[in-house]
């Protein structure tokens, strides 16, 4: 077998001799499968990771517990898929606890508090444990050691399920907003740079106002106009991304409009639809390509939108984990003593912005002709 020139080949093999570039990739690929098996890999497997023991809150990484699982009376029904993709919902009170012992009719426990205060002691039946035929059963069954690996936050949730689940938001917002920014901007582009005069005009207009204001600015207007929510934020960002994909998908098709292809294209009668979607489109492909994967870049100018708006309230809203959204909550716990509650999800920011900034550099250098 010869060995491949292509310019796909090519590229290919300037990728894989940045290291930076196949490291990034990797870290990437790992989040991305974290994102999906994330209540599969979290402890706290139930919906948002939202399971509360306030008498527990703000401990340090690698605090243990002893937990009594007391079932409630609501009879949850859900399938497999739904656990899987968006949490269990769960049908028990998780209680920690600092002792317990077993009485006749069922176990007494107390509970565990803080600073060393004596907690509150309560007695539940046997009755109200159906898996267990005994007062030692309940203990086998219903009573279990926790260990939480972060630490809790300020509510007493596990700091690490909520990393795990957080990390969706985090991508999600990048792919979302990156596709609806070249599909817009592709769209209007092509029109744009096709059609000429007072169209291309209007949407010229159109971009350089969006350019003239701050991104994070537009993004807060059209979050406050849309509503506060997760969908709500993926629209706001990925409008706010598009303008660049324009700008260059409308030089393109300015510069291959008048081609023999094109004007053969229209003589045979063929819509102005088909002219640009299956003629222009393809020939101006390599520089878009060449955009999409500097759009890494943007994954990065993303989640970054997506955690400042989360710091400021009008992100992701509660119960949803987000990053930006554990920062706003722990942010003055750095001069609390506890640091860790803010530096966590910011570290974790940080390392996937930064694994998308180096794929994007990467991928510049492998697809520039010039080298």
């Amino acid at each position: 077998m010869g060995k491949s020139y292509s310019l796909t080949a090519l590229a290919l093999q300037k990728f894989k001799r940045n290291f930076w570039g196949v490291f990034s990739l990797a870290v990437l690929v790992i989040a991305m499968l974290i994102a999906v098996f994330a209540y599969s890999l979290a402890p706290d497997n139930s919906r948002n990771a939202n399971q509360m023991h306030v008498s527990i809150h703000s401990k340090a990484p690698g605090f243990e517990v002893s937990i009594l699982k007391v079932p409630t009376a609501m009879n949850v029904q859900q399938s497999a898929i739904d656990a899987f993709f968006f949490g269990r919902r769960t049908s028990v009170a998780e209680i920690p606890i600092a002792s317990y012992s077993l009485t006749d009719a069922g176990i007494r426990i107390t509970e565990y508090t803080q600073d060393g205060l004596e907690g509150l002691e309560k007695t539940y039946p046997l009755a109200q444990f159906p898996d267990a035929d005994s007062s030692k059963q309940i203990i086998s069954q219903y009573v279990v050691d926790k260990k939480f690996l972060l630490g809790t936050d300020k509510y007493g949730r596990d700091l690490l399920s909520r990393m795990l689940v957080g990390i969706r938001i985090s991508l999600g917002i990048g792919f979302v907003s990156v596709l609806i920014s070249l599909l817009l901007g592709m769209t209007l582009g092509a029109i744009a740079g096709y059609y000429g005069g007072r169209i291309d005009t209007v949407i010229m207009w159109i971009i350089n106002v969006t350019w003239s204001i701050p991104t994070l600015l537009l993004v807060i207007a059209i979050t406050l106009a849309l509503g506060k929510g997760f969908w709500q934020v993926f629209i706001a960002v990925g409008l706010t991304m598009w303008v660049e994909v324009a700008r260059v998908v409308r030089g393109q098709v300015m510069s291959v409009k008048n081609m023999q292809y094109v004007t053969a294209a229209q003589a045979l009668g063929f819509s102005n639809f088909r002219v640009i979607t299956k003629h222009i489109i393809p020939n101006i492909l390599a520089p878009v390509i060449v955009i999409s994967a500097i759009s890494a870049a943007n994954f990065a100018g993303a989640i970054l939108i997506e955690s400042g708006l989360s710091f400021l309230g009008i992100g992701a809203q509660p119960p949803t984990p987000s990053w930006g959204g554990m920062i706003k909550d722990h942010y003055s716990y750095i001069v609390l003593g506890k640091p860790y509650l803010a530096i966590i999800p910011g570290l974790a920011i940080m390392t996937l912005v930064m694994a998308f900034m180096l794929m994007g550099n990467a991928l510049r250098d492998a697809l520039d002709v010039k080298t």
